[in-house]
This record gives C-alpha cells, sequence and structure tokens, in this order.
C-alpha cells in the first residue's frame, strides 16, 4: 500500500525513462570512505551513515547513499556549507531532507541531509535494520530490485515503496 504523501513523491517521478539494476560493486566502499572523510572536513563531526543497496551489498543502481542525520537546528546550517563545496542540490524538503549528487570515480553519490526525528529517517533505520536480520527479506529485495530492472524510475520506485511498506508493517 502506497500512502498518499508517498504517492504525491512517486507522481513527480520519470514514468517514460529506464532504471538500471546492476550487481553490487566493491568499488563503492574505498568511495564511501573518501567522500565521508570530504564531508566530516567540511561540516565537522557530523554523522555520515552508508546506507541503500551498495551498504547492504546487493545488487542496485549502482550509487552510493549517503545520510547526514541532523538535528532541525542544525539543519540548514549543514545544507548552507555543502551548497558552497557542492552547488545547489537536487531537491529539497524543507527541514526534512535535502538531496546533493556528485560522481567520484564515476560512482554516483546522493548525499542527504535529513532530519533525524522525521519518520522517514527512523523508518529508513527499522527498514535497514530488519534486512540486515532477515536474509530471505534481504534476498527478496534484492530480487525486485533485478526483477524491475528496465521498468521506469516511477514504476521502479513504486515497487520498492510497497515492499519497504509492507516490511514495516510487520
Amino acid at each position: 500500500m502506497i500512502t498518499p504523501a508517498q504517492q504525491i513523491w512517486l507522481d513527480h517521478l520519470n514514468d517514460s525513462d529506464s532504471v538500471r539494476v546492476i550487481p553490487y560493486d566493491p568499488r563503492v566502499k574505498p568511495v564511501f570512505k573518501q567522500i565521508k572523510a570530504d564531508l566530516i572536513t567540511i561540516l565537522g563531526n557530523v554523522p555520515v551513515r552508508h546506507k541503500g543497496s551498495s551498504a547492504l551489498k546487493i545488487s542496485g543502481q549502482g550509487e552510493i547513499d549517503l545520510y547526514l542525520p541532523v538535528a532541525t537546528n542544525n539543519f540548514n546550517n549543514y545544507l548552507n556549507k555543502l551548497k558552497t563545496h557542492l552547488g545547489e542540490p537536487g531537491s529539497v524538503y524543507d527541514l526534512r531532507r535535502v538531496r546533493f549528487v556528485k560522481y567520484i570515480n564515476d560512482i554516483k553519490i546522493e548525499i542527504f541531509i535529513i532530519n533525524k526525528n522525521s519518520v522517514d529517517w527512523k523508518n529508513s533505520i527499522k527498514f535497514e535494520k530488519y534486512l540486515k536480520n532477515n536474509r530471505d527479506a534481504l534476498m527478496a529485495y534484492e530480487k525486485l530490485k533485478t526483477d524491475n530492472a528496465g521498468q521506469s524510475t516511477k514504476k521502479y520506485y513504486t515497487k520498492k515503496i510497497e515492499f519497504i511498506n509492507e516490511i514495516l508493517s510487520r
């Protein structure tokens, strides 16, 4: 089941492109370490979390999903610092989530500043923990990704969100 807020987000996605899914690439590990060190230099001692398929070492879109969970009172400070170093973000949801994109060695890195008290962040932690503790669910998630390779971004993310919501409802 898709929530109304999730549907609004899905409706802005492309429905005519084609998502590419590739096997886990171990080259992401040193790239994550490099970008983490860069971000700590820019922002100071902020938590930097590697999430998503590459963190789980499963097939996915091949990018690194990197999250900076921060308190609301630090949100705009980190946003302004990252704008100075990374340029304008790709998407902004005020005091909830901001997304930047950077490439290192042809690996796409999506850098998110996220409100650490948001439901989205808390649900992502629950989902990740569930997958790490349930190998069958992790493999089912990877299969969902590979089975939906070639689908549009909108269709691909719809399937992912349905799967995530089903896990979170347990």
